[in-house]
């Protein structure tokens, strides 16, 4: 009893709220969108755009644990995602098909548990060896990886061959994307928590300095292998999911243009930024299915040529020096500070407590001095110790 007393009063001591903002986020969207859904005010466009969505932010995170924070390049997630998706429908249809019809959603649990650990064995399989590469020759082998799970399920006739599996058990959709919420909230908490343990510490430490690492007693290989199965098994349940909101689906889906789809949602959203990832994901799904439906018939060629050009865009926008002081002034972190000093004095009618570094006395702003030194240039100047220095007599002359 005195465990959890003590659990709950450390918690209450070190609780931040910008550290949960992304959890009241999904949850705040998956209650609304739930409630109006419910009251049949979405249409079902928007239902299958918000699926698309949810396990797109899925299989993201999942890459971000091996490319954002492990610092490894993974091009085979989408493999992980077919096999999820490929096994998962297969039991629903053929060896529990009397669940899938009378208890859907413990069937669709069952199979996300089945998708994910079959995910995590390939994970485990594949990561024991390729892990020991690094950079290039790492990317090569599980694009290979990818490549080869693809044509097994292209020649399997069990999983349907080259036209794909039919999926005899679509998922209601008018309650499939509060399931994949759910799901994604849960993967959030997941990632989150073992990314701010003493695990994820160690994890960010190889992706900084692996040699630093190990000698200091991480266990490389060990932390290495875990990632990319814990990886592996979230890309899986997410393929499961995607699974269910299909009625036919083949193994060209799953190809490298879909992994390489993930890996620029996970660069774009910011390596090792939580947050960014998911707000990408959401970006570039609805982006993906907005000129998908725009640009239909002749126009539908145009589609990749628009979705490279905003993709180039914001690249462009994330990296550029020009615009670095434009994107220190209007970020997200700055607008959600102008937003929660908004709500403080509309609500508790007092002033949010002021940033000391922005304080301004006697009309100077004393957070940009012209006069400071750079910190290249201090350490770039000579240093003369006391040592060196010339010997002075006691009437201060040198001799």
């Amino acid at each position: 009893m005195n465990g959890f007393k003590t659990y709950f009063t450390n918690f209450k001591k070190t609780f931040k709220v910008k550290n949960f903002i992304m959890y009241f986020i999904v949850a705040g969207a998956m209650i609304l969108f739930g409630g109006l859904g419910a009251a049949g005010a979405l249409k079902r466009s928007f239902l299958v755009l918000l699926e698309q969505m949810g396990y797109g932010i899925i299989v993201a995170l999942a890459l971000s644990l091996v490319v954002g924070f492990l610092g490894e390049l993974s091009l085979g997630h989408a493999a992980f995602m077919s096999i999820g998706a490929f096994l998962g429908c297969y039991f629903q249809n053929s060896v529990f098909p009397a669940l899938s019809s009378s208890s859907p959603f413990v069937a669709l649990l069952l199979a996300m548990l089945i998708g994910g650990a079959a995910a995590g064995a390939f994970g485990f399989i594949i990561g024991l060896p390729a892990l020991r590469l690094k950079g290039d020759y790492l990317a090569i082998v599980t694009l290979a990886f990818g490549e080869i799970v693809k044509v097994l399920f292209q020649n399997i006739p069990v999983f349907g061959g080259a036209l794909g599996i039919q999926n005899k058990y679509r998922y209601n959709v008018n309650s499939l994307y509060i399931i994949i919420f759910a799901v994604l909230l849960l993967t959030l908490i997941i990632v989150q928590n073992l990314i701010r343990s003493k695990h994820g510490r160690a994890v960010t430490a190889i992706r900084d300095n692996e040699i630093a690492a190990k000698s200091t007693g991480v266990n490389v290989s060990y932390y290495k292998i875990a990632v990319f199965v814990i990886s592996a098994v979230i890309a899986g349940v997410g393929g499961v999911l995607f699974a269910g909101t299909q009625n036919t689906f083949k193994p060209a889906k799953f190809d490298y243009n879909y992994s390489i789809n993930i890996l620029v949602m996970v660069v774009l959203g910011g390596m090792g930024n939580i947050n960014g990832t998911i707000i990408s994901a959401a970006i570039i799904t609805f982006i993906n299915v907005r000129l998908g439906t725009v640009l239909t018939g002749n126009l539908a060629v145009l589609k990749d040529i628009f979705y490279a050009l905003i993709l180039i865009a914001l690249v462009i926008y994330n990296n550029a020096p020009a615009l670095k002081k434009f994107r220190s002034k209007y970020n997200l972190k700055n607008g959600a500070a102008a937003v929660w000093n908004f709500l403080v004095r509309a609500f508790t009618k007092k002033k949010a407590e002021p940033d000391p570094a922005r304080e301004v006395e006697f009309g100077a702003d004393w957070s940009r001095i012209p006069t400071k030194v750079e910190m290249d240039e201090l350490l770039s100047t000579d240093f003369i110790p006391e040592t060196d220095k010339p010997d002075r007599g006691e009437g201060g002359e040198g001799k």
